[in-house]
């Protein structure tokens, strides 16, 4: 690269916590750092006092404002607006004084409580915000619920927000269905997630272990996982699920019990700090969300050589598997769609084998490097 290496700030809530918005930002953060020798600089407002969960480069400064957004989580109505407007004036302050002091080249939000006012930091920095959910569910992550006056607001808020995303440089989202949304904007780039990690070696295929990696909430569709997978035990004598992930699984377990699945063979298990293991146990990868903004897990087993079986939601499986070549995609929110596209290559090793093949040389498309150079690209033009 020619000239002096570029400055980027990246501003998002937490690093500390093993979500899928943290492992992208860090791994491009240590990349651009590692590869491209940029001064590489992320900002968080939570997880006092605690690392980040993913590893992260000696070359990545981390500022913590520490302001403790997520306290507001368990107040009353009144006591959370009251608290919330006195960190946000406080975060604007922060935010401020720090690109002032640092004077970033880029600065990459993942927008969320920021882009009401980041556009209006005259720090000289190109604002730069990343999306990683599509539009319909943006800010709206408890979507089992919906009432009259929360879907009022959402359009206010939306109607809003459309005017901070058109004072961004760009706006850079994960599929090109995603930017079909955003009719309003002009700028708008699709960069996709990038591989978080190059498996040693696939899976042989050999364990009749269907695997899951997703945390336990209504958006990640466990409860319909767990209806299909009722019926794929019915039909299979010793095929077992194992799922990882992050949540409460208190419902899920009452879930379990009332339709009967066998516990020797459905495992509801926490978070692993080594997933890839996990996908190389397996044979069989599935996605239940009703959404999703991208689907990492999609991308980390088929690196590992795994067919996936996904509801075809909005937007991220349709964007990464290729339907009957490399998985399969199936009626978004139908169970029984599910439990039979599972039992399709359950039932089929021979298909099962020949979509792992190809689900390991089409991934390759997200790999780092390659995705790297599309930022790359993105930050020079600006």
């Amino acid at each position: 690269m020619s000239g002096v290496p570029l400055k980027l700030v990246y501003v998002t809530p937490a690093i500390y916590s093993a979500g899928g918005v943290e492992r992208v930002v860090t791994l491009k953060a240590n990349y651009f750092a590692e590869v491209y020798g940029y001064d590489v600089t992320i900002i968080v407002t939570e997880g006092k006092g605690r690392s980040s969960f993913f590893p992260l480069s000696s070359r990545v400064q981390v500022i913590n404002f520490e302001l403790g957004f997520e306290e507001l989580w368990n107040v009353g109505f009144l006591k959370k607006t009251y608290l919330y407007l006195q960190k946000i004036r406080k975060y604007k302050q922060l935010l401020e004084e720090e690109l002032l002091r640092i004077r970033p080249n880029i600065t990459i939000s993942t927008l969320r409580r920021e882009i009401n006012f980041i556009n209006n930091i005259e720090d000289g920095s190109k604002k730069i915000g990343e999306l990683h959910v599509n539009r319909a569910n943006y800010r709206n992550f408890k979507t089992e619920e919906s009432n009259l006056l929360k879907n009022l607001f959402a359009k206010f808020w939306s109607s809003r927000l459309v005017g901070h995303l058109k004072k961004l440089d760009r706006l850079v989202v994960l599929t090109e269905k995603d930017k079909e949304d955003w009719v309003e904007l002009e700028h708008v780039d699709v960069i996709p997630d990038p591989l978080p990690f190059v498996p040693v070696s696939v899976s042989p295929l050999t364990e009749k272990r269907v695997i899951v990696v997703a945390r336990y909430s209504h958006e990640k569709g466990i409860d319909l996982l767990l209806e299909a997978w009722a019926q794929v035990e019915k039909n299979t004598i010793d095929w077992r699920l194992e799922v990882f992930g992050d949540g409460d699984t208190t419902a899920f377990n009452a879930l379990i019990d009332k339709l009967g699945i066998d516990r020797r063979r459905c495992q509801l298990n926490g978070r692993t700090t080594d997933i890839e293991q996990e996908y190389l146990k397996s044979s069989i990868a599935v996605c239940s969300s009703r959404f999703e903004g991208f689907g990492m897990s999609i991308v980390e087993a088929m690196a590992c050589g795994l067919p996936v079986v996904a509801f075809d939601c909005p937007w991220g499986p349709h964007s990464i598997i290729n339907e009957g070549e490399d998985g399969i995609l199936v009626e978004n929110g139908n169970p029984s769609a599910l439990a039979q596209g599972i039992l399709s290559l359950v039932n089929d090793t021979v298909l099962c084998k020949k979509m792992s093949e190809v689900a390991v040389q089409n991934v390759q498309r997200f790999n780092i490097e390659h995705i790297a150079t599309q930022w790359r690209q993105m930050f020079e033009s600006l």
